[in-house]
């Protein structure tokens, strides 16, 4: 992100003046997302349970110009996600823009193997934090006279990609709750989308992409062994 659009006028789109809160904002999509709002000029306020990993990277936004600040928060806990939404709630004046529902999750094993705890986990990460911070976060987002909900879901809760069934529940039904949400709160002026994008190259996923190259690379030698032994 150019330094020079910290201040939001150096490019067409403008969020000047506006507040967001983006969950799980140090790495990956939801450290882009920070970055991209914040260069065009939003107010932003984020949340990782790493506290030295956020502390970093707040360091680095305040070098960048952009105004941004964190809380240490585990979104899988119900106590934590509503002090969150409280300081966030008294940073912004009771008014909330944007909420970025990015936090999320993945263990990915055949459904038979899948333990009580681990489905609890993966539920409560993916889907319940989301569920509940849009919750809490409903009167700022209606304070503000037009806010915007965006659910970071995924193609597998599309369809089946191998990530795992409880993982693409998880993202299924947060697609579906966006599309509830984006009918319910319309006549609150808020706004609800979910995107679903696909393996994307971060710290949660990279071992499974360079695991998924290997693999077909692997495969390709051994189809291209086999045709020249039936050539």
């Amino acid at each position: 992100m150019a330094q020079g659009k910290s201040d939001g006028q150096s490019s067409r789109w403008s969020l000047h003046g506006t507040t967001a809160l983006v969950t799980g904002g140090t790495r990956g999509i939801g450290h882009a997302v920070v970055e991209e709002l914040a260069g065009l000029g939003a107010k932003v306020h984020t949340c990782s349970r790493n506290e030295a990993e956020l502390a970093e990277c707040l360091k680095d936004w305040e070098g960048k110009g952009f105004a941004v600040t964190g809380s240490v928060c585990d979104a899988s806990s119900r106590p934590q996600r509503e002090a969150l939404i409280t300081h966030a709630s008294s940073l912004f004046d009771g008014k909330l823009n944007i909420l970025v529902n990015n936090v999320g999750t993945i263990i990915s094993k055949p459904t038979t193997e899948h333990t009580a705890e681990e489905y609890a986990m993966l539920m409560s990460t993916n889907l319940e934090s989301a569920y509940h911070f849009c919750q809490l976060a409903h009167p700022l987002l209606k304070a503000s006279g037009a806010g915007s909900i965006v659910f970071v879901s995924s193609v597998a809760g599309l369809v089946s990609v191998g990530s795992g069934s409880v993982y693409g529940a998880t993202k299924g039904a947060m697609n579906q709750l966006a599309r509830n949400l984006a009918c319910e709160w319309a006549v609150d002026n808020i706004r609800v989308n979910s995107v679903a994008p696909w393996v994307i190259k971060t710290s949660l996923v990279e071992h499974v992409i360079l695991f998924s190259i290997s693999y077909e690379l692997s495969s390709f030698k051994y189809t291209a062994t086999t045709a020249w032994h039936l050539c």
